[in-house]
């Protein structure tokens, strides 16, 4: 049986949803959810089905750049992942964006390494098919993950101090619909 991954890839805050398709019928509560993050309370998450863990300590970027890239591919070889959908660049991204292209770069790299299919696909394309709006916001991405999974509620969750959609419901939220979109275009070749 097939097992895909959708990846929301950050230097902060990424995160990646597994689905593998013994598990049943698609759907946030069939697959598993993963990020990384560097506030204390995320150190050694789990609730449910989403698994959350701290960035580990680096000195030079591309160490910090090395060892997100492998937290990601351990994940994907634990759970066997062979197709992985990643999302493309966002082309009005400001500040740091040699740092994010060099960051995501290596996870590609390494993926191929590992023979692990890749498919990018572009952030208004994700946007559009989850909400109907290729610039939909992140409030906007969280409405149609609630409307589609009413009984979840990621914010509460991993954010109850918060009224905004931050990280990492936002990262979590935007790997499902990479996932969802990715599996969606599968099926159709």
């Amino acid at each position: 049986m097939p097992v895909f991954a959708g990846i929301d890839y950050s230097l902060t805050c990424p995160a990646i949803c597994i689905y593998n398709t013994k598990d049943g019928t698609f759907s946030f509560n069939n697959t598993k959810a993963f990020f990384r993050s560097n506030l204390a309370r995320f150190k050694l998450f789990e609730d449910g089905n989403v698994f959350g863990e701290n960035h580990n300590s680096w000195k030079t970027d591309i160490e910090r750049y090395d060892d997100i890239s492998n937290w990601a591919l351990d994940t994907l070889k634990q759970h066997k992942v062979k197709k992985v959908f990643l999302e493309g660049y966002s082309f009005g991204s400001t500040g740091k964006v040699f740092n994010i292209a060099e960051n995501t770069a290596i996870l590609k790299y390494n993926l191929w390494e590992e023979y692990i299919d890749i498919d990018i696909i572009a952030l208004t394309q994700i946007k559009k098919f989850a909400t109907g709006t290729g610039n939909a916001s992140k409030e906007k991405m969280y409405e149609a993950f609630v409307e589609e999974h009413g009984d979840l509620d990621l914010r509460s969750k991993l954010t109850p101090r918060s009224t905004n959609v931050i990280s990492p419901v936002n990262d979590i939220v935007d790997a499902y619909y990479i996932l969802k979109y990715g599996i969606y275009n599968e099926k159709k070749k």
